[in-house]
């Protein structure tokens, strides 16, 4: 049995075992011969619940693999041709999730090991958000996203050094360098994608306006998009808000901070709405800090749910209520939110915020074949926001089997 540490080491060989019952007999000559079935499928999972929000799909059905990409998906596929058969009875078949806001910069600061913690369970591609600025993307770029299993894409943070040393960088401007971070996103693709800034008056301070200017300067000069970590800033929501465009993200959006997303009667302030209606996104990110059940609750009966589901996991986070994306998924399902829905936010929904090179979050033949398999736990469970707050969910997803680039990971618990 694998723990969590081993599970990066371990690998399904693709090979299957022949069949020994059928080839210990001897053939017999007068008996009509069948023709050999091609086995033109490297993976076969039979036999589970997928779901698939991109395609609208929500039904038992096969789904074949072949050269790291969805061959097929259907009602029932022959399993005579594949090489591997491996069986979701009784289970959940998802794209791969993909955690648009992680910490990876394992060894610096406070990053986690994303193969791990993300990819053992179920999530195959992640995004760094900021974990590096333009004096350390490269060494990310090298270092931590070449040769992890999981897919690594980053943010460029705005600071030097990004969220690895975050006080003092942004109070110094002359560290806050649009036409440096910019660059340095440019000449890191395509490990790079998008800007991030981290705004809270403890790490910008009264600076928050002119650090807004320059990180989204800099998404401009790399056209990429910016994400904007929002929260007790010292200047209005709104204000912040104005310099963020189409496609831009306001992550740990449902935080009870200072300045949030909720005027004084408990309404979504009109400035969310409008810069949700020109495109900009908005994701959870729950971290140690940064969700609040509450919010959550009011902002999900005002018909104003989350882009996307994320951690914001760090080795702190990692044992403080957050646990991994499945777990966050599960959450939001205890409040309310349905299990197509929730899975859109970790899947297609997650795919269209970055350009992550390949087609994520689908099972649509042609697309990357990541896939995760879970059970879907029926129980009283209990979930924790950031601030203490306890929600008890009905049904909760545990990964036990993951698929990235066609190969098979199983996880062992």
């Amino acid at each position: 049995m694998l723990n969590r540490r081993e599970f990066s080491k371990y690998v399904v060989a693709g090979g299957a075992a022949a069949l020994a019952p059928a080839a210990a007999w001897p053939a017999d000559p007068a008996a009509p011969q069948q023709p050999a079935v091609a086995q033109d499928i490297d993976l076969l999972i039979t036999g589970g619940t997928v779901i698939d929000p991109a395609q609208k799909m929500h039904a038992v059905m096969d789904v074949a693999v072949k050269d790291g990409k969805i061959l097929q998906v259907a009602g029932s596929i022959p399993k005579e041709r594949a090489v591997k058969v491996v069986s979701a009875k009784d289970q959940i078949v998802t794209p791969g999730f993909i955690d648009v806001h992680v910490h990876c910069f394992e060894g610096v600061s406070f990053g986690i090991n994303a193969d791990q913690y993300c990819l053992s369970r179920g999530v195959t591609t992640v995004v760094d958000a900021g974990s590096a600025g333009y004096s350390t993307i490269a060494n990310f770029r090298k270092f931590i996203a070449a040769p992890a299993k999981t897919r690594i894409l980053s943010l460029v943070d705005i600071g030097v050094v990004g969220t690895a040393m975050l006080q003092g960088q942004y109070m110094n401007l002359d560290w806050v360098n649009a036409q440096l971070t910019a660059k340095a996103a440019i000449d890191n693709r395509p490990v790079t994608v998008g800007i991030k800034i981290h705004n809270s008056k403890n790490i910008t301070g009264m600076g928050d306006m002119e650090c807004m200017k320059r990180a989204a300067l800099a998404a401009e000069l790399s056209h990429l998009p910016l994400m904007a970590h929002l929260e007790d800033m010292y200047s209005p929501l709104p204000d912040c808000l104005k310099f963020l465009r189409k496609g831009d993200i306001y992550t740990h959006c449902f935080n009870n901070r200072n300045h949030n997303i909720l005027d004084a009667n408990g309404k979504v302030i009109p400035e969310a709405i409008e810069a949700r209606a020109r495109g900009v996104l908005f994701d959870i990110a729950q971290g140690g800090s940064h969700l609040n059940f509450d919010v959550a609750e009011k902002c999900l009966q005002q018909n104003f749910p989350p882009d996307t589901i994320s951690t914001d996991l760090t080795n702190t986070a990692v044992e403080r209520r957050i646990f991994d994306l499945p777990t966050m998924v599960s959450k939001f399902m205890a409040i309310g939110v349905d299990i197509d829905k929730a899975v859109a936010m970790v899947t297609s929904n997650a795919a269209r915020m970055f350009d992550y090179g390949v087609e994520l979050g689908t099972q649509r033949p042609g697309s990357e074949a990541d896939i995760s398999i879970f059970d879907l736990r029926d129980g009283k469970f209990d979930f924790v926001d950031s601030d203490g707050l306890t929600r008890t969910g009905r049904q909760m997803l545990v990964n036990k089997t993951v698929v990235r680039h066609g190969q098979v990971y199983i996880n062992e618990v």
